[in-house]
């Protein structure tokens, strides 16, 4: 299954220190990150986790599309 493209830009959001779960398959209700969709609709898709160890500001990828998952690549001024 192709993961589902949520918007063609990334979400840029401010991060605090913790972990952090990206969703992969584009379904989570709570985008861009895991809200267990990829389970409840059996996508195949797993999320990403990510460690932040400082706050700062991240670009997460918003079409599922990237190289470098879960952060933005560029990769959704490609896509149709």
């Amino acid at each position: 299954m192709e993961p589902k493209i949520t918007q063609k830009m990334p979400y840029v959001k401010p991060e605090e220190p913790g972990d952090k779960w990206w969703c992969a398959c584009g379904h989570s209700l709570n985008q861009p990150y895991c809200d267990g969709s990829h389970s409840r609709l059996n996508t195949g898709i797993l999320p990403v986790k990510v460690t932040i160890t400082e706050k700062k500001n991240i670009a997460w990828c918003g079409c599922k599309h990237t190289s470098n998952k879960p952060y933005c690549d560029g990769s959704h001024s490609k896509l149709n």
